[in-house]
């Protein structure tokens, strides 16, 4: 019934623009280049790798030698957490100065309890 329709032209139902391009003309991944790099949890608890295995690819995650790549700011933000935002020339927000005001409450604290430390065994000799 469909094809007897008196509306429109033919064009109006041929799909030319919506094909897809022969498979003669698609690009196609050679073998073992197909997987996207991070397309899968290298972690995975259901993969079938041994745990040392498991255990060598998680150790860059765990190592201690990762934070050294980061950025100037980022190191300046671990000693002062206003240290960015001043960085930029903006005024840091009250999170970051209420954060610093309990950083230097603490170091002022543990340097009080140094002295005390050092003056008590001072005291025992």
């Amino acid at each position: 019934m469909s094809g007897t329709s008196n509306v429109g032209t033919s064009a109006v139902y041929e799909a030319g623009d919506q094909r897809n391009a022969p498979e003669s003309e698609q690009e196609k991944p050679t073998k073992f280049e197909e997987g996207k790099e991070n397309a899968h949890d290298q972690n995975d608890p259901k993969d079938e790798r041994s745990i040392a295995n498991r255990l060598a690819a998680a150790k860059p995650q765990n190592d201690s030698t990762s934070g050294k790549d980061l950025s100037a700011e980022d190191k300046a933000a671990q000693e002062d957490p206003t240290a960015p935002a001043k960085m930029h020339g903006n005024e840091p927000s009250k999170g970051a100065k209420i954060d610093k005001s309990i950083a230097d409450e603490e170091a002022e604290l543990i340097a009080k309890k140094d002295a005390a430390k050092a003056q008590s065994k001072k005291d025992k000799k």
